[in-house]
């Protein structure tokens, strides 16, 4: 077994040129120090922050190996947890996959306790040569997560993402085992709770805090579903939500926006609320026009506290999380 130095990434499909252009790398002469081991973009040194990839392999190895078995008991030697990535022969792969413990990969009821034993990635490169990393930067299976849909309640299904999103902060939280039978005690939104989402039409995040019992300001110029305007906990105002003060609305609890806007906007609205200590817990799309803007993408990076993926839901789009809690514990 044989341990590189530095790290591989696995690019989000559709978006890779957005991880090549946060690396300042060219896929097609990749450059000293950089090379592809299938679907993975490997760099003999650590390389800054990114945020366009499925999973980061923080301790990439290869190994090679003369059978299915000898494969499997590598793994298996090093923990317990492996998802695997596809990469080349498939069949071989699938034979290796069914020596390993079981992993969970059909879709998720919501809420969604997040294990917190570490979650490998592994490939095949050839037939005798494994490409994997015991650590990775996703708790999830190979840094996808999708959850069993319900297609007659949402209005929409962005949802998907607020259930995602709403599943890292139950792990960035470090929420211990069982908690997640009350969102409360889990760090998410619940009964109680005061909840702003901008940019809410048609109700599909409004629909997926409904859900926890929280109460909820729904802003949009565009009305929600009805059935969500007829709810005594969900408050709708038609109105530009980033043309109201965060003084409008007093102490929340949680500010939300899937606001279509330049990430600029956003990155001054998001900072409005900070700067009036009225609430602490955000999550936000960040929402690329076209390029993706890496310099305010970095902005959002740089708030204590925060946390910036790109979700199994999201497209040209990045999620950005913060935490109160873990902002106090970057002050200390």
């Amino acid at each position: 077994m044989d341990y590189l130095p530095g790290k591989a990434w696995l690019p989000v499909p559709d978006f890779e040129q957005n991880l090549f252009d946060e690396l300042s790398v060219d896929p097609a002469k990749p450059g000293k120090g950089f090379s592809f081991y299938g679907d993975y973009l490997y760099s003999d040194k650590p390389g800054p922050e990114t945020y366009w990839q499925r999973c980061i392999l923080q301790k990439p190895f290869i190994a090679h190996f003369s059978s299915i078995g000898e494969a499997a008991k590598i793994l298996r030697g090093i923990q317990r947890n492996w998802a695997h990535h596809p990469v080349a022969n498939f069949r071989r792969a699938e034979l290796i996959k069914e020596k390993l413990p079981y992993i969970k990969e059909y879709p998720r009821p919501f809420p969604y306790e997040v294990p917190r034993s570490p979650m490998g990635i592994w490939s095949l490169l050839d037939d005798q040569t494994l490409f994997a990393s015991a650590a990775t930067s996703s708790p999830f299976p190979a840094g996808e997560l999708r959850f069993q849909e319900d297609r007659v309640n949402p209005p929409s299904r962005a949802y998907l993402k607020m259930y995602e999103a709403l599943a890292w902060v139950h792990y960035l939280a470090g929420t211990p085992p069982g908690a997640c039978a009350s969102p409360r005690a889990c760090a998410l939104p619940g009964p109680g709770s005061k909840c702003i989402d901008a940019g809410a039409c048609p109700g599909g995040w409004t629909w997926a805090l409904d859900r926890l019992g929280a109460s909820i300001t729904a802003i949009d110029r565009s009305e929600l579903d009805p059935r969500l305007m007829a709810k005594p906990n969900i408050t709708f105002l038609k109105h530009d939500a980033f043309t109201l003060k965060p003084e409008n609305f007093g102490p929340q609890d949680w500010v939300c926006s899937d606001v279509i806007c330049y990430p600029p906007r956003l990155l001054e609205w998001v900072q409005s609320w900070l700067d009036s200590g009225l609430c602490g817990n955000f999550i936000c799309t960040i929402k690329m026009q076209g390029k993706a803007d890496h310099e305010t993408t970095r902005a959002f990076a740089a708030i204590p506290g925060s946390r910036i993926v790109h979700l199994t839901a999201n497209k040209n789009e990045l999620t950005f999380i913060r935490l109160a809690a873990d902002a106090d514990k970057s002050a200390v």
